[in-house]
């Protein structure tokens, strides 16, 4: 049985207790739009199980991570991202902006994004 945290919103979302625009869901993954989008395409890619950030994770979800990773490339194709590019990110813990502790992987795309980070001069 996969295990949710019935405190993460993410896990509300997957098991359908909070709405939400659902883009693709099998067994080991979901994927919806996020609220607040940076990006003309903005979805998270989340693993059912909940795993709260990189840190966390084992090697029993080695299978669920490259499922994550195939996922983005359909949903590329699929949103119109395939053929100009898209950007995957996973953020873990607060310095890199994690804001919702479970692991998610963010596919952004539809406009050009610029550099991945800024230069500090």
């Amino acid at each position: 049985m996969t295990h949710h945290d019935p405190e993460c919103i993410f896990c509300q979302i997957i098991t359908g207790k909070l709405p939400g625009k659902i883009e693709y869901h099998d067994e080991q993954v979901t994927a919806f739009h996020d609220i607040n989008p940076i990006a003309p395409v903005h979805v998270l890619i989340v693993p059912n199980a909940h795993i709260p950030s990189v840190n966390a994770v084992e090697p029993e979800h080695e299978a669920v991570l490259g499922h994550m990773f195939t996922v983005a490339r359909e949903l590329a194709e699929k949103l119109g991202l395939a053929e100009r590019g898209y950007r995957l990110i996973v953020n873990t813990g607060e310095h890199a902006g994690q804001v919702i502790f479970h692991l998610h992987m963010h596919l952004l795309g539809g406009r050009s994004l610029g550099p991945m980070l800024a230069r500090r001069s």
